[in-house]
Parts: structure tokens; C-alpha cells; sequence
């Protein structure tokens, strides 16, 4: 499609960001009029998703849900920066929290104009007087105070301002000149990826040009055909223009968040999602396989996981063969979040010995890995018991039978008496029948050097766990 540079208004894109539990999707389900809160699992909004509004003036909104919840501060990120306008969401009754703070700070990067939105405030706790002050102290000055930044009170449940903030935001869309040009090369923003049966859908957002079925477009420097186009109800549509959201389909892999969709091929290479690591340098780390369904979430559940687990791979979709085979050659536990293993992984996971936990609430997930760290909570690995104790240049050896599993030359490992702990040790040597190995399996016997050294005795127990 050739441009003929026209500047025309479009419809505004609108982020609205804001802490979990203040009220972001409720307020956006009675701008809707739907009611997507009490579908959502632990009532937080689990992807980004965007949809557009025709107000009763017949002008259009554009919305972009970005998940409340801190760990999907990466996705917000990249929601403020592809928006036009941010509507930061603060209960009335609770006021400036930590991904409050977070969110603004993503606004002030952007540099794009904000408004503040106090919800809740049909409750009796409901201050918004109470509220501003603490907002202020954040470097967020309001209209009528000696500031720039519009605020308004709402209400999802009885609907009172709504209406109210709709005409604020079309006020702001007017001062800004919010503009497009359907004619030039389409460039668009990818906010979602998943996987269902209609194939691999690409959720974008049009930011200028028009996005057309059958067209060739370039992400990440390779080129692809578009097959499909579908709205925000899952009907086929023609073309996307500036300032619309469409699901795409035609890509052979799953784009990252935040791609840029082009019409010409004037784009840097970016890494793709699906990604498998080597734990050689993850010494003492909890290794973790993580498959999610959709790549906005893996990319926001691997920002977030605690600093001492260890991600052997990750991936979009349900679990593979292939999946539960490499978790077992990296000693990984394999952690889901809204995808599926089906009955034959779930018996050749029981079989290989590797675990698999699925979660359908982000936060869930992350307690509980921080609980598997709290508690100690372990896999033994390889366990062997000392059957002899020898000299060996001014050190000890122990000689040893592996009764299960496995020991590695550099494990860190558990002496225990009578179930009892006398020390950690790493293992420096392992020799059998006088040759240096690297790994002995269960049923082999071999001289065992520790360091430090220490007086462990016949009989003692030597464990190597795993996180």
C-alpha cells in the first residue's frame, strides 16, 4: 500500500495502569459494560488484552489492560509505551502502593499524558482528599493544585463517574492530536501471543498504517504472510486500521512482547522466547523447567522468580516429551502456569521421576517456589553410604557404595549420622579402582575425597539434594 502521507485523527490508546486489587478491570468492565472480573482467576487480569469502545458520541477508545499484579511490571513497561494516554488506577480507600509507584514511574518514561483515577470511592473508607497528599509526595501534581495531571472519582459498582472519565479522555485525545496515517507502511506493537486451535495467534495493536489479511509483513527481521485476521469477539476481519487491536495469524513462531509488526523490514533482530540454558555456572540454584501459556506470561513470570531458582528452559504451550527429557537431564522440577500436561506426560513425568506443578494464579506460583526455599524443602538426588575409610596423601577417603541416584564430582552434599547432620561438603575426588571419574551411579563403588575434611566414620551417610 503506497502512503499518501494523510494525517488523520484515530482512535486514542489508552493504558490503564494501576496496583492489583485497586479496581483496574472492574473499571474497565463497566466501561465495557462485561463483566471479564469474575472469570479471571484470583480476580487479577492474567495477559495483557486490549479492546476498543465506541462512546455514545460514536468515538472510539482503544483499551489496554495491563496486568495490575508487580510481577508483570515488564509487561506494564511496555503497555505505558505503546499507549497514547495512561489512566492510573488509585482506590480511594487504599492510595499509593507499590506498583503504583512502579506504574507512574513506567508514565514519566514514556512521557505521555496521564490521568488519575480514584476508584472505590462508593466505599465508606473512601477518601480521595486523604489520597492526593500521598500522591503528591510521589511527584504526581494535580489540576487545580499547581499541577497539570486531571483526576476523577468513579465507581464501578453503581457506575457514578464513568461516563464523566470517558469525556476526560476524549478531552485529552483532542489536545494532543492524537494522529495516523491509514496509507503509510502498517507498524504495530505485538501485547500477546497464544496457542489454540486455530494455530499460533499474535495479539497487536496498530499504531499507524493499516494492518491487511494476506499482506507480508516483517517481525524480527523475517518476513510472514498474514492469513488471518480476527476483533476482540474472534470474527474474521479484513484489516486492522491505526488504532485498532487485531489477533493476526500466519506466524510460524511465537513473537516476543513488545515486537514491532512493519510493513517494511527496517527492524532489529530480536531474541526469540523459547529458550534452553545449561546449568554448568548454576551451582546451588533450584533448577526449574517453567512452560506457560501465553509468552506475555512467561516473559513476566521469568522477571519475577526468586534470585535462587534456576531456569533450565521455558517455553509457551503444553508440556512435550521432549519437555519432561530435558527437565530429567537437568535435574529441573517443571512448573506450569495456565498450560496442560496431558495423562501420557503426566505417566512418563511419574516414571522418569520429575515432578510437575501447575498454577493458574501467577502469585501462587511464586509463593510457592519461595516456600520451597524457606522450607528447605529438597529431592535427593543421589545418596551413598560409606563403606571403608582409608589414608591418601595426609586425607581421607571415603569409600563408598551409591545406593541410589547419582554423585557428581563438584556436588555439594549432606554427611548424616544416625539422620543426624555433621557437614556439608563438596566432592574434590572421585576415584574408581584407582581412575579419576566425574559420576558414579547407583550400585558403583569409589573412593570419595570432601573438602573441608572432617571425622566421618562407616556407615555415615553421604546425600546430594536438589532444591
Amino acid at each position: 500500500m503506497n502512503s499518501g502521507n494523510t494525517l488523520v485523527s484515530r482512535p486514542p490508546i489508552v493504558a490503564v495502569l494501576g496496583h492489583v486489587d485497586h479496581g483496574k478491570t472492574s473499571l474497565l468492565d463497566s466501561i465495557r459494560e462485561t463483566n471479564v472480573a469474575s472469570r479471571e482467576a484470583g480476580g487479577i487480569t492474567q495477559s495483557i488484552g486490549a479492546s476498543t469502545v465506541t462512546t455514545k458520541d460514536q468515538k472510539q477508545i482503544t483499551f489496554i489492560d495491563t496486568p495490575g499484579h508487580a510481577a508483570f511490571s515488564q509487561m506494564r513497561s511496555r503497555g505505558s509505551k505503546l499507549a497514547d494516554i495512561a489512566v492510573l488506577v488509585v482506590a480511594a480507600d487504599d492510595g499509593p502502593k507499590p506498583q503504583t509507584i512502579e506504574a507512574w514511574e513506567h508514565i514519566q518514561s514514556a512521557k505521555i499524558p496521564c490521568i488519575v483515577v480514584f476508584t472505590k470511592i462508593d466505599l465508606p473508607s473512601a477518601s480521595i482528599d486523604t489520597a492526593i497528599p500521598k500522591l503528591e509526595n510521589l511527584g504526581i501534581y494535580f489540576e487545580g493544585r499547581g499541577g497539570q495531571v486531571p483526576y476523577i472519582g468513579v465507581s464501578s459498582k453503581n457506575k457514578q463517574g464513568i461516563n464523566d472519565l470517558i469525556e476526560l479522555i476524549l478531552l485529552v485525545t483532542e489536545v494532543n492530536e492524537i494522529m495516523a496515517d491509514p496509507g503509510a507502511p502498517v507498524e504495530a506493537i505485538v501485547i500477546e501471543t497464544s496457542k489454540d486451535k486455530r494455530g499460533l495467534m499474535t495479539s497487536v495493536i496498530v499504531r499507524n498504517g493499516t494492518l491487511n489479511s494476506g499482506q507480508e509483513v516483517w517481525v524480527d527481521g523475517q518476513s510472514t504472510k498474514i492469513k488471518g485476521i480476527f476483533d476482540a469477539n474472534a470474527k474474521p476481519v479484513k484489516e486492522v486500521k491505526p488504532g485498532y487491536a487485531g489477533a493476526v495469524l500466519g506466524f510460524s513462531i511465537l513473537p516476543p512482547v513488545g515486537s514491532i509488526v512493519a510493513g517494511n523490514n527496517q527492524i532489529n533482530k530480536q531474541a526469540v522466547v523459547q529458550k534452553r540454558q545449561t546449568p554448568s555456572s548454576q551451582e546451588g540454584k533450584f533448577a526449574i523447567f517453567v512452560k506457560t501459556k501465553t509468552a506475555g506470561s512467561l516473559e513476566a513470570l521469568l522477571q519475577s522468580l526468586p534470585q535462587d531458582v534456576y531456569v533450565s528452559g521455558s517455553g509457551v504451550g503444553d508440556v512435550t516429551e521432549s519437555d519432561v527429557l530435558f527437565a530429567k537431564s537437568t535435574h529441573s522440577r517443571i512448573f506450569l502456569f495456565e498450560a496442560k500436561a496431558s495423562s501420557n506426560i503426566l505417566l512418563l513425568a511419574e516414571t522418569e521421576g520429575i515432578e510437575i506443578e501447575n498454577f493458574d494464579i501467577i502469585y501462587k506460583l511464586i509463593e510457592r517456589l519461595e516456600e520451597i526455599h524457606r522450607l528447605g524443602e529438597i529431592k535427593i538426588v543421589g545418596s551413598a553410604q560409606i563403606i571403608a575409610i582409608f589414608p591418601y596423601e595426609n586425607r581421607k577417603v571415603a569409600g563408598s557404595k551409591i545406593l541410589t541416584g547419582f554423585l557428581k564430582l563438584g556436588d555439594k552434599v549432606k554427611i548424616l549420622r544416625n539422620e543426624k547432620l555433621l557437614g556439608i561438603a563438596k566432592i574434590v575426588s572421585m576415584r574408581k579402582q584407582r581412575i579419576s571419574v566425574k559420576e558414579a551411579k547407583q550400585g558403583e563403588e569409589l573412593g570419595i575425597i570432601f573438602e573441608p575434611q572432617f571425622a566421618f566414620e562407616v556407615a555415615d551417610m553421604i546425600i546430594s539434594e536438589a532444591k
